[in-house]
């Protein structure tokens, strides 16, 4: 699924984002979806969220459950 779609993001949903410090690098974190923080329904970077840690990135992958 695509990360750039606000419709394919929910609460409790495991992804990768990437953090705002780690643009650069690309580093990945890993973590469930707390809140939805973009209301645009598509973004070109990535839709922003917070995970349930407290960490805000953009989602680059959504994971499957395990």
């Amino acid at each position: 699924m695509d990360g750039r779609k606000r419709s394919n993001i929910k609460p409790g949903l495991r992804v990768n984002i990437v953090m705002k410090e780690d643009q650069r690098t690309g580093y990945l974190t890993e973590g469930y979806v707390q809140d939805i923080l973009t209301n645009s329904p598509n973004h070109p970077h990535g839709i922003k969220v917070r995970l349930e840690t407290g960490e805000v990135g953009r989602v680059k992958e959504i994971l499957p459950e395990l």
